[in-house]
Parts: C-alpha cells; structure tokens; sequence
C-alpha cells in the first residue's frame, strides 16, 4: 500500500487519515507507561516511513534518550494530559514542541556520537535540547522569543542537563564563538539554508533543517558537508514547522 503523509511540527497523517491518540489523564506514577507507549507508536511511524528514511528503526541511543527525558516537563501545564501524544503542541508565543516522531527522526539522521558538540537553533521549550544531550557531550542552543529563552534556560538548569548552554539571539546566525559544530538542528522553517550555519558546520557534520514558505509544505532536509567542504543536501520529509524568525 502507498502511504501519503505531511509531518506538522508535526501531526503524521497516512493513508488511512489522521492518527489520533486517546486523552487520558494518567496518575504521576504511569508517565513511563505513557512514555513507552509513544515510543512504540515513534517506531511504528518509523516503520511506516522507512522508504523516505531509509532505516526501519531508530538507534538504541536515541531510543534510550526518549525514554529518558520526561516530555511532560517540557510543556505548559494545561499541556500536560497530552504529553505523551505522539503530536505537536501550543508552548506559548505562537510557538510548538515538535511530534516526538519529528524529534525523534531529525535526532537519528544527524548520526550523533557521544563527543559530538551539536548546535540547535530554536531552543522552544528545551525538550529538542534535552533529547540532545542525553546523547552527546555538549549542546548550544538559540532561541530568538525572548519569554521562551528564559523559561526554557529556567527549566534546563532545574532538571540539571548540565550539558546545554543556552542563548538568546537570532538562530539564523548560529553561534559563531562556539563553531565548528558536528551537528546542527534546526527547529523551525526557513526559506532557504542559513549560509552561517553551512559555515559554522565541521567537515564531516550534518545539519537538519526544513526549508520551504510557511504557507506551504515544507521539505525537511539532511545537508552534509564533506570532508573537502562540499556540501550536498537530501529531501526526507514534507514537514510543517513554524517559521524561522529574526531579521535576516
């Protein structure tokens, strides 16, 4: 059967129409439960995608790393009964956390080992930042809306990812005293790929990002440089992301 989807930020949709997932409120001591069950739906969404990513399974590390970081401590509090949905949801200021499927799978593709230092640009609510560093040794992130800054840094520290170093700014323009990077994430859509994160990116590195019009489906794309310098770029996904936003 030929599956047709767009991931929204990302909601999956198949063949078969929208997957919707049950709003059940769950005691505090069932978050795991509710965190491997999303995790089983991730990979079956994985499975079913597997022809666009060319695996059938995400690596052990970012398995591991989905069941370690706590995703309901990511959200707004009135988020929290749909946590552990495999779906986007509001974080404030126009702004969403990505479906843990879309996380999950621009996590895998960056191929990240345990001395990476990863750059992610659009920190949100820090739970990207968070799956990030449970994986490697150093991550900086960039986040333009100020409110969200501060409460995601606020967050970050309270839960102890030592790991992460945060800062606000314009992502368009990456983190220049810290480059060279392994590996950059971009969490939000641009019109085109940032040349200052093409640049900041090391020989060998890969970068995530969507690129496309906000009124448009968007292509999530794998750039990655040589080890001369070239770089090619691979469409994965028709994505939907909020936009990427500054004043480039």
């Amino acid at each position: 059967m030929n599956r047709k989807f767009i991931v929204q930020g990302a909601i999956l949709i198949l063949s078969g129409g929208l997957l919707l997932f049950a709003e059940t409120i769950w005691p505090g001591e069932q978050y795991q439960n509710r965190r491997d069950q999303m995790i089983h739906e991730i990979e079956q969404d994985v499975r079913a995608t597997s022809q666009y990513l060319n695996k059938e399974a995400l690596t052990n590390e970012v398995l591991e790393a989905l069941r370690t970081v706590p995703r309901h401590r990511f959200v707004p509090e009135e988020q929290v009964t749909w946590a552990y949905e495999n779906r986007p949801l509001p974080i404030g200021h126009g702004q969403t956390i990505s479906q843990p499927y879309i996380v999950a799978i621009m996590t895998d593709l960056l191929k990240l080992r345990s001395n990476h230092r990863v750059l992610e640009i659009g920190t949100g609510s820090g739970y990207q930042a968070a799956i990030l560093a449970t994986i490697v040794d150093q991550v900086f992130t960039v986040e333009i809306v100020e409110p969200l800054a501060d409460m995601a840094e606020e967050r970050l520290k309270k839960l102890r990812y030592d790991r992460i170093h945060t800062r606000k700014g314009d992502g368009y323009y990456g983190w220049k005293s810290e480059a060279p990077f392994d590996a950059i994430v971009v969490t939000a859509a641009a019109s085109h790929i940032p040349p200052p994160l093409v640049r900041q990116l090391k020989p060998g590195g890969r970068l995530m990002i969507p690129v496309g019009s906000r009124f448009t489906v968007q292509q999530l794309l794998l750039v990655h440089k040589d080890l001369l310098g070239s770089v090619t770029t691979e469409q994965i996904l028709p994505v939907r992301f909020v936009p990427l936003t500054g004043n480039h």
